[in-house]
């Protein structure tokens, strides 16, 4: 299955999804701390959950749990931008457990992933948008609801485009 984001708006199949992207658009030169949304052609690679919101998921991607001292490296200075990591961490890092719900599910979109470049951007991912769609970082948001539809019938081979 593929996937086309286009006027902040997800395509695949039958459905037309609403999406949240970054709060300056979607970009081919992104750059950390531009809160723009890459363009180009990505794979999902995993899952990461609040298992005290979100009781089960079923999706053929690769899940985990998401644990209070668990965050996401966005410093360009650190060896571990743009991987998972655990607090306390000596650099810049976006906590993933937090009290809004924009977290409850997080998917990881394989972007700046292999080889991993300074500077490229990181910590982009597919998660739940506020009540009213207020622009990202640069990640894509989409409700809850559709989030467990999209979840349902994504996998590691399914091509997400943005343009």
């Amino acid at each position: 299955m593929n996937i086309k984001l286009k006027n902040k708006f997800l395509y695949f199949d039958e459905y037309k999804i609403k999406c949240a992207v970054g709060k300056r658009g979607i970009t081919n030169k992104k750059i950390e701390g531009d809160y723009k949304t890459p363009s180009g052609f990505f794979k999902f690679k995993s899952i990461f959950y609040r298992n005290d919101r979100v009781p089960e998921i079923r999706s053929a991607l690769k899940k985990r749990v998401i644990k209070k001292n668990m965050g996401w490296c966005d410093d360009p200075i650190s060896k571990y931008y743009n991987k998972l990591i655990k607090f306390p961490f000596n650099f810049r890092a976006e906590k993933l457990w937090l009290r809004a719900n924009i977290y409850d599910v997080i998917v990881i979109i394989d972007y700046n992933t292999g080889p991993i470049i300074k500077k490229r951007g990181s910590a982009i991912f597919l998660h739940i948008a506020k009540k009213d769609y207020t622009p990202t970082k640069g990640c894509i948001a989409v409700s809850k609801k559709d989030m467990n539809l999209l979840i349902g019938k994504i996998n590691t081979q399914t091509q997400l485009e943005i343009y």
